[in-house]
């Protein structure tokens, strides 16, 4: 959801500031199109950065001795931490 509010405040910006052509009285539209366009910018670089820069994975070691043999047991378990 991040990735697609950043691409729409881009996409606004560059409406409010390519495509409309109307004129008010002390505000400027292209400058404001201009500020959406670039927090858009900013939005999705940090959303990719979240998106694909959080993966860490984890290792568990558990060792035991089993009661009827008497052989020690290491089991290790790897886990991605995907989102």
């Amino acid at each position: 959801m991040r990735i697609g509010s950043s691409i729409a405040l881009i996409v606004i910006g560059a409406i409010v500031a390519f495509a409309l052509n109307i004129q008010l009285a002390g505000i400027d539209l292209r400058l404001i199109g201009y500020i959406l366009m670039a927090a858009g910018v900013v939005l999705l670089i940090i959303s990719l950065a979240i998106a694909f820069g959080g993966r860490r994975t984890t290792t568990t070691t558990r060792s035991g001795v089993d009661p009827a043999s008497g052989e020690e047991i290491t089991r290790q378990d790897r886990r991605d931490g995907t989102y």
